[in-house]
């Protein structure tokens, strides 16, 4: 049994440790809002927290989450993320959206008042195959000047 703590609720899991996080999250817990993309670490669908860090679920092995706190798009609750995504009508279809503002949120907790170049860094890897980049940075922006 792993014993894991996903948005502030403790859960024990019968997995096998190096089973990816993403597939425990999605078909053990329920919390299908974390996407499966690519399997690879290269599309950022699958982003979820890590003690406050983004990480890709798809190749975190569960083991490496046991006893940490994870947090999933379903922990987020009306983030200023959210309510720019809104706003700003930044989804198309949606799929990488949940990855998108997991990365984006991870950069707001450590970096407040990002540059455009860090908020291109940090989103570097988040693939959007509607091509709503630009609406993204635009959210992203928004929701750091609606935190100050």
């Amino acid at each position: 049994m792993i014993e894991l703590h996903v948005n502030g609720a403790s859960h024990q899991v019968d997995a096998d440790a190096e089973m990816p996080l993403l597939w425990v999250l999605r078909d053990m817990l329920g919390l299908t809002g974390t996407k499966y993309g690519c399997g690879e670490a290269l599309c950022g669908a699958c982003t979820v927290h890590l003690d406050g860090v983004a990480v890709r679920a798809c190749v975190t092995p569960v083991s490496r989450a046991e006893r940490r706190a994870v947090t999933t798009i379903e922990g987020l609750h009306d983030h200023p993320l959210q309510r720019a995504w809104v706003e700003l009508g930044v989804p198309q279809c949606g799929f990488c959206q949940a990855g998108q503002i997991m990365s984006a949120a991870a950069l707001l907790a450590k970096t407040p008042k990002p540059t455009a170049a860090q908020i291109d860094e940090a989103m570097d890897g988040n693939l959007c195959r509607c091509g709503t980049y630009l609406r993204i940075r635009e959210a992203i922006r928004k929701a750091a000047s609606a935190k100050a």
